[in-house]
């Protein structure tokens, strides 16, 4: 049973309240709280004040596969709203858990998924009017009143838009799903996807913006770039015509006083093999910055050429401020599963820290050609490790170790940029570590990612 908690002390002090409205605590993801009563010497006190039950999980009998709880619920005016696997939007009061209401978009619970899960939902107010945006598995943008739970008639049809309009590209009943929350920019939904990168050719990633009172798209992002496009001379004759993924399934970034937002872009598909997409793939795997209004590329930064790893930019950027030469500068740092943080100039997308362009070793399949260099950021250090050696492997017992000892027989330990080749490979992090969806922190008073 999922269940959501709520803490009190034993001893409760009066403290400031401090809402959450946006998936990173504010809209660039700096997953920061200035509440000082809960530290390390009374975190010990903290007994549960109330708890619901969504009853939304799957243990991957009565359905098709599982569930996972990655909702980070929003809190607004006293109400936190959250999400569950099972795409149901839920408002509680947060003093004491009691339901305000649910809205369920019904999915169909009976297709397969990945996994059932929705990381959350947006807030958007004009001072007036209170609403809650989020996505689904089945591809479906929604548009609810805060207040009332209802869906908001206005917008697209009936409260609900359906983001496979103009992305299928011929496919049908494409696979196409919206598991992080929309970002906000003034009166602009805008939204990533979610989508298989096993099919060379079809559903595209591109990132839109739709009018949030009318479900109307205002803009739209090439994620592949179109012929004409700056970054389209990056792929091969024809490779990214109908070229599918690149998407941002992460959560966006916005700098609302500059008005700019953050697209971390995934692997190109397919993401173990290239052969039939030759170049550096642009705009896959890059920290693209567009402009908020209009969704026009300012700068972009590719982290991963080529990729053959499936080393998708898994987590929102962070909109940071580091200081150099004495003055304070804005800046965004992504964090990568190879475990490197990225800082980069936010205006300009120029690094903050020297990168080094280094040479990688070939690909020795048939048709393939990985990239020859890859950018390698001198700091930080990486925060995770990125290799491992055969004398390394599990002694908890003699069984373990023969088992993963068999496992890699014939196998080659590689390193971050190894392409694959016909004989086994060890890829370390590999592509479920360093980071995943929820990304870096940053404590502005210490300036510390």
């Amino acid at each position: 049973m999922i269940v959501l908690l709520a803490f009190f002390f034993l001893l409760c002090l009066p403290a400031p309240a401090q809402e959450w409205p946006f998936f990173g605590g504010d809209a660039g993801g700096a997953k920061y709280s200035s509440l000082k009563q809960i530290n390390r010497g009374n975190v010990g006190r903290l007994r549960p004040a109330w708890t619901y039950h969504t009853g939304d999980v799957s243990d991957g009998k009565t359905y098709a596969v599982k569930s996972a709880f990655e909702g980070t619920p929003l809190i607004v005016d006293g109400v936190l709203y959250l999400t569950t696997s099972f795409c149901r939007l839920i408002a509680l009061d947060a003093e004491t858990g009691r339901e305000l209401w649910s809205f369920d978009p019904k999915i169909d619970r009976e297709r397969s998924h990945n996994l059932f899960i929705n990381r959350g939902a947006a807030y958007w107010t004009d001072g007036r009017r209170k609403r809650i945006y989020y996505g689904t598995l089945e591809g479906s943008l929604h548009a609810i009143d805060a207040a009332t739970g209802h869906p908001v008639e206005s917008f697209g049809r009936a409260g609900k838009l359906d983001l496979r309009d103009d992305v299928a590209n011929g496919v049908k009943d494409p696979r196409y799903s919206m598991t992080s929350p929309p970002s906000i920019y003034k009166d602009l939904v805008i939204c990533g996807s979610l989508m298989s990168d096993a099919e060379p050719r079809g559903v595209s990633g591109d990132v839109r913006a739709f009018d949030v009172h009318t479900g109307r798209m205002v803009w739209r992002f090439h994620v592949i770039p179109h012929k004409g496009e700056t970054g389209y001379e990056t792929w091969a004759e024809g490779a990214a015509e109908n070229r599918a993924a690149a998407n941002a399934w992460a959560p966006l970034s916005v700098d609302v006083e500059r008005g700019m937002v953050f697209l971390p872009l995934t692997s190109a598909a397919t993401n173990y093999y290239g052969g039939d997409r030759k170049g550096a793939n642009l705009f896959s795997n890059a920290l693209v910055a567009v402009d908020a209004a209009t969704g026009k590329r300012i700068w972009h930064y590719q982290i991963s050429r080529h990729d053959l790893w499936d080393y998708d930019l898994p987590a929102q950027p962070g909109l940071v401020t580091v200081k150099r030469n004495g003055k304070l500068v804005p800046a965004v740092a992504q964090v990568t599963k190879q475990g490197f943080a990225f800082v980069f100039d936010r205006l300009t997308g120029k690094p903050l820290f020297d990168v080094e362009e280094r040479a990688m070793p070939p690909s020795q399949l048939e048709g393939e050609e990985a990239a020859p260099r890859q950018p390698i950021p001198l700091k930080p250090a990486p925060y995770a490790r990125q290799s491992m050696r055969r004398d390394e492997l599990t002694d908890v017992t003699p069984e373990s170790r023969a088992f993963c000892a068999k496992q890699l027989e014939g196998a080659t330990i590689g390193t971050l940029y190894t392409p694959f080749s016909s004989k086994p490979m060890v890829l370390f992090p590999g592509n479920n570590g360093g980071a995943n969806y929820g990304g870096a922190s940053f404590d502005p008073e210490t300036r510390t990612l």
